[in-house]
């Protein structure tokens, strides 16, 4: 449960992977599943740097014991018996605490943790999918880094300008489903409203954007990147302390939907369409969600 030693562990692992990587097909399946162990590792290096409890299922006691320096009463539970979360918990719990700075949300996390558990579980992966799921790793990777200090020229070694390449070539990919999905909206705008006069088509665009759509989340109004009617963005809610030290509340983004043209934009895109992926500031009084465990900044976990 050491900081230090799980980000050896990850670098080992992510060297391991990456190696794997380059040998080609025949060997993905290592390399799948020895990036989801590294990310793993290092996702919770930086929560055992904040506390080892962090990294601890909360439903063993005994681990709970190791975890705060009480080991000595766990004693039908050894060191090596302490039971951990897995990647998946890991990165929620990361998430929450970096909810800013994290570009891989939950969803865009299924087919790293899938490809790991399928080759440790039941020998089974998809070739075809590794190249992306890699990239995945990679781009979860890079800012647990950042705010571990931890130097990118000795974790990715000499496989750094392979990293690069790879996260270049998925962000290209990124900002081309993007603009097609742009494209699509614009069309479909003007399809339903180009030959109405101006004073008509405001009409109607005020009644069918002034509400989002039903949804589980919170929402918050943005204009659309597409056709510039007012949308809707779906998200978290997070709180965060300002300078002074007063929590405010915003909405970290997870998707996009324009009622007009039907431009839906998920997590993995956001950051490719003007301001849709940055936080927004919310009225609500940030007291009701500190009564309900809301996630706070980092700041303010570590108290400073």
């Amino acid at each position: 449960m050491d900081s230090e030693q799980l980000k050896i562990s990850s670098q080992r692992w992510m060297s391991a992977a990456l190696a794997a990587f380059v040998d080609g097909p025949e060997s993905y399946d290592f390399a799948v599943h020895h990036a989801g162990i590294a990310a793993e590792h290092l996702l919770k290096a930086y929560l055992a740097g904040i506390h080892p409890a962090l990294i601890v299922d909360g439903r063993h006691f005994e681990s709970l014991l190791h975890a705060t320096g009480l080991g000595s009463h766990a004693a039908a539970c050894s060191l090596t018996k302490v039971k951990t979360i897995g990647l998946a918990e890991a990165h929620e719990r990361v998430l929450k605490l970096l909810p800013k700075k994290i570009p891989i949300d939950r969803k865009a996390l299924e087919p790293l943790a899938d490809a790991r558990n399928g080759v440790a579980h039941s020998a089974i992966h998809d070739s075809t999918q590794a190249e992306s799921v890699f990239t995945i790793c990679l781009r979860l990777v890079d800012p647990v880094l950042e705010e571990l200090k931890v130097d990118p020229n000795g974790y990715w070694g000499p496989y750094l300008a392979l990293h690069h390449k790879l996260v270049d070539e998925q962000v290209r990919k990124e900002r081309v489903a993007a603009e097609a999905l742009l494209v699509k909206a614009r069309a479909m705008f003007e399809q339903r409203f180009g030959h109405m006069s101006r004073k008509e088509r405001d009409v109607v665009l005020a009644a069918i954007t002034s509400q989002p759509l039903l949804t589980m989340s919170r929402e918050a109004p943005k204009n659309c990147p597409a056709c510039g009617s007012q949308g809707w963005v779906a998200g978290e809610v997070n709180l965060y302390a300002d300078s002074s030290g007063l929590n405010e509340v915003y909405l970290v983004p997870y998707g996009f939907h324009c009622a007009a043209c039907d431009l839906e934009v998920g997590s993995k895109l956001l950051i490719h369409l003007g301001d849709l992926n940055e936080d927004v500031l919310l009225d609500d009084d940030p007291y009701d969600y500190i009564d309900d465990e809301q996630p706070v900044d980092e700041d303010i976990i570590r108290g400073r």
